[in-house]
């Protein structure tokens, strides 16, 4: 198999990149970055991108893929809005296109979440983006899940972004025991991902219960 990714540096990415590296149904693995990781693997070819709206110098890359993930993000008030508009939305669309023109019937996988709404009518700017980007892919031809975890438990130690996450990192064993629609390990998610990306799944969506289900978290 070819798989294609963004967003192999961040903690959901990263994890998903090294189920990649590590299966012996993969011979290929692409990864899209702004900068060089400095990861070295035989089936890795990591790939400087400057514009992550603008594909049109890399469509061999796109070429027979057989799954691709999408795990690029930014924090909801990290970046301005307008920019956070464009990795949520213009990014992701931008990839799924590039994508379907080149190889379609792919499957895709959209690192997604909670509460994305694809009446596109929330207030809140995370939950609206996330559903404009499902909205957008769902219409390509492409088989296409999109993950809904909840609030994501860093396994590996991290700098929280912001105290909100520093207090939901103290406060996870509290919504771990509130059962399964509130949390979810870095390392179940990145887990039930993967097998999403080679295996597909029953739906389209896939909520926090269903993905930790995947993981066999869950019966």
């Amino acid at each position: 198999m070819k798989i294609i990714l963004t967003g192999a540096t961040g903690m959901i990415g990263s994890l998903v990149l090294q189920h990649c590296l590590e299966s012996d149904r993969i011979q290929e693995v692409v990864s899209l970055l702004r900068r060089p990781s400095g990861q070295k693997h035989p089936k890795l070819q990591e790939v400087i991108i400057s514009d992550f709206a603008d594909y049109s110098e890399q469509t061999d890359l796109f070429e027979e893929v057989d799954a691709a993930f999408f795990c690029l993000g930014a924090y909801t008030g990290k970046v301005p809005d307008d920019l956070f508009k464009a990795i949520t939305v213009d990014y992701a669309l931008a990839f799924a296109k590039k994508l379907a023109d080149n190889s379609p019937g792919a499957r895709i996988c959209l690192l997604s979440g909670a509460g994305a709404d694809r009446s596109e009518k929330s207030r809140m700017p995370f939950a609206r983006y996330k559903g404009m980007a499902e909205n957008g892919i769902a219409k390509l031809n492409l088989q296409f899940h999109s993950l809904r975890p909840a609030y994501i438990y860093p396994v590996e130690p991290r700098k929280e972004p912001n105290f909100g996450y520093r207090l939901m990192r103290f406060l996870y064993p509290l919504m771990k025991s509130m059962g399964p629609k509130h949390s979810i390990a870095s390392t179940d998610l990145a887990k039930a991902m993967f097998v999403v990306g080679l295996e597909g799944a029953d739906q389209e969506v896939l909520e926090n219960q269903d993905i930790l289900r995947i993981s066999g978290i869950l019966d």
